[in-house]
């Protein structure tokens, strides 16, 4: 019995005593500087420009469809003003819905996108902590999760130059 109590403390202390290896990473400056995230915020970018570019015009062909539509109605009957008025509160709400659907698909593809990012980066770091004999590799925000961490616990920047690479790979 003295035997197997010695055996389970010496056991109990040589796991206690194994050092764990921590890292922590700046979860923001590794998502907001890896590559593929600001080249897909450019691409989206350009998308939102176009949007844009397109709403505007639709906005201002409609506008002057308004503006010639109040030159006409001087000359119309009240029932006709009314069913212009129609014609043109119709012609509002589709350019309004189509609008809309537009924003919503850039918004969705941008969640997607970003939702993808995050799974890579969370890969990448996942196999960056166990082919680096890593036992945790926390994340640091500005919500606090790292409070503190030695300089040299923080992976940041060696992770985010091998994740880049690693893009600019594929």
């Amino acid at each position: 019995m003295k035997k197997l109590a010695l055996t389970f403390l010496t056991i109990l202390t040589f796991t206690a005593c194994q050092q764990q290896k921590i890292g922590f990473v700046d979860n923001v400056v590794l998502i907001n500087d890896y590559q593929e995230r600001v080249d897909i915020e450019a691409k989206l970018q350009i998308k939102i420009e176009a949007f844009k570019i397109r709403t505007d015009s639709l906005r201002s062909a409609f506008e002057l469809e308004i503006k010639e539509a109040e030159l006409k109605a001087r000359k119309l009957s009240q029932p006709a003003i009314q069913k212009l008025s129609q014609e043109l509160q119709q012609k509002e709400q589709l350019l309004s819905q189509r609008v809309q659907f537009e924003q919503q698909q850039i918004a969705q593809e941008s969640q997607t996108l970003n939702d993808s990012i995050i799974s890579k980066v969370k890969d990448f770091v996942r196999t960056y902590g166990e082919s680096n004999g890593y036992n945790y590799i926390l994340g640091s925000n500005e919500a606090g999760s790292v409070l503190y961490g030695e300089d040299t616990s923080d992976l940041t920047q060696q992770i985010l130059e091998d994740l880049n690479k690693s893009y600019t790979k594929n």
